[in-house]
């Protein structure tokens, strides 16, 4: 099961770049660091603990392969 990468905030609704630093709930809630840190890492929506969004693997998203 693949990880949805939202692309918004879901409290400011800035822009978050797959490769930049976002935080996230186990619902995949999204947030910018900014509002995660004004909201105390705590998910509005289901009152979980919000963590940082892994990034992900340049090679692979570029097309090339990985060992």
């Amino acid at each position: 099961m693949a990880l949805q990468m939202r692309g918004e905030c879901g409290h400011c609704h800035a822009q978050v770049a797959p490769e930049g630093e976002a935080w996230i709930c186990v619902f995949e809630c999204t947030f910018c660091p900014q509002c995660a840190g004004s909201i105390q890492h705590v998910c509005p929506n289901c009152g979980g603990e919000l963590v940082r969004r892994p990034r992900p693997n340049p090679a692979r998203a570029a097309g090339q392969a990985t060992a």
